[in-house]
């Protein structure tokens, strides 16, 4: 098969890897840089034009979307368009899209009664107290929806901190969501890795001294960890609930279970593949190898 790898540099360690696996397995991977490519949008001839070359419907058997947050608009109008030349993409471009806007993904999983911490949002400086309040007090967390990798999560452990920098967030017009801090999960958080709706890998993230943002990118440790049936479960009905068949979920341990902090749609592989010794990218070129069928490209999920 013709593998397209929708990724803006081919030296990142999750790409070179997507290479291998594919590689290996006999199939023709391409690095695609999703920033240099444009679209003829026409009804009868939807194409693909990726610096000089012409891509037609048929050219690629399929397409694994390496999005990065800060282009999610560009990137997923992209995968769309695959979609449209019958490209079979591992994740739909409505579902990336979903995955990516804090607010509404933690409104879908809620609906769908996934574990989530308690969430307040508001738009007005005027309803602070109130959203303090509805997350139980400081300590709380604030997150700005935009924020990836940690950035722009902040730990509030007074309720005046927390006044000022939501005060702040909301003086230069930033969109914020409060959440509960949830002080048993001390420090730490499980990564589940599923692919097809099954969690093929798990390890827990443990944040640096004086930290409390367990990202690797952030400084923090990663180590193998067995999943309860519950955490197993959680991670799966989260990952269907965006509509990803591919996706890192994050989780909290908490006194009343697991919860859902977030679903990546383009997590990293080397984390997950050195903490577990597991081959994350071959497991997910075999996903392609079954899944993957021209038009096979439908609207998982609702919202």
């Amino acid at each position: 098969m013709k593998i397209a790898i929708l990724s803006r540099n081919q030296k990142l360690y999750s790409t070179r890897r997507l290479i291998e696996a594919a590689t290996e397995r006999g199939h023709e991977p391409r690095v695609v840089d999703h920033l240099r490519c444009f679209m003829d949008i026409g009804t009868d001839n939807p194409s693909m034009h990726y610096k000089d070359e012409e891509f037609q419907p048929g050219h690629f058997d399929a397409a694994i979307p390496r999005i990065g947050a800060s282009v999610t608009f560009y990137g997923t109008a992209v995968v769309r368009q695959f979609e449209v030349m019958g490209t079979y993409c591992v994740n739909e471009s409505v579902a990336i899209t979903r995955s990516r806007d804090k607010l509404r993904s933690t409104q879908l999983l809620s609906r769908k009664g996934v574990g989530i911490p308690v969430t307040a949002f508001a738009h007005s400086p005027d309803d602070v107290n109130g959203l303090i309040r509805e997350v139980g007090g400081a300590p709380l967390v604030i997150k700005l929806l935009e924020g990836t990798q940690g950035i722009g999560v902040v730990l509030a452990e007074t309720k005046k901190a927390a006044e000022s920098v939501i005060q702040a967030f909301m003086g230069v017009g930033s969109n914020i969501l409060i959440q509960e801090f949830i002080k048993e999960a001390g420090g730490s958080d499980i990564r589940c890795f599923v692919v097809g709706g099954k969690v093929i890998a798990a390890m827990q993230r443990t944040a640096p001294a004086g930290e409390f943002r367990s990202n690797l990118h952030r400084g923090g440790s990663a180590k193998l960890v067995k999943l309860s049936p519950a955490e197993r479960a959680c991670a799966i009905k989260a990952a269907k609930v965006m509509g990803l068949n591919i996706c890192g979920v994050d989780l909290l341990r908490s006194e009343r279970g697991p919860l859902v902090m977030e679903v990546n749609s383009s997590p990293g592989l080397r984390g997950i593949e050195e903490a577990t010794g597991k081959d994350v990218a071959g497991m997910i070129i075999e996903f392609i190898e079954k899944n993957a069928k021209p038009n096979k490209t439908k609207t998982r999920g609702k919202g």
